[in-house]
């Protein structure tokens, strides 16, 4: 088996970075997936997508401002997400010992006749 690549200092650091973004998960709203389509000077349409059909939803402008709010949360979210799996990966890989790599050997090339 090979050693952790991380060190306790290392893995302490990024578990804090993690606790970070957890905390920043928790102080977000309402979200909500899609894009918001301004059609009029006070129609709105919010498109999203259910299975492989497109659906659009007429708002009214209180609504949209709101929808503009959950979809800006969900990318945030989305981005939260990310480097959450990000620092998961380094520690879930780096914090505990691995397995040895083995060394590739060359096989002789054989003849068939």
């Amino acid at each position: 088996m090979s050693e952790p690549t991380l060190s306790v200092a290392a893995v302490r650091r990024i578990e804090q970075r993690y606790e970070q973004l957890k905390n920043e998960l928790l102080e977000l709203g309402w979200i909500s997936q899609g894009s918001l389509m301004r059609q009029l000077p006070n129609a709105w349409r919010w498109t999203y997508k259910v299975k492989t059909k497109t659906v659009t939803v007429a708002l009214s402008k209180e609504q949209a401002e709101l929808y503009q709010k959950a979809i800006t949360n969900h990318r945030k979210l989305e981005k939260l997400l990310r480097q959450m799996r990000e620092l998961s990966q380094q520690v879930l890989l780096g914090s505990a010992p691995g397995v040895r790599k083995r060394t590739r050997r060359k096989h002789p090339k054989s003849s068939l006749s």
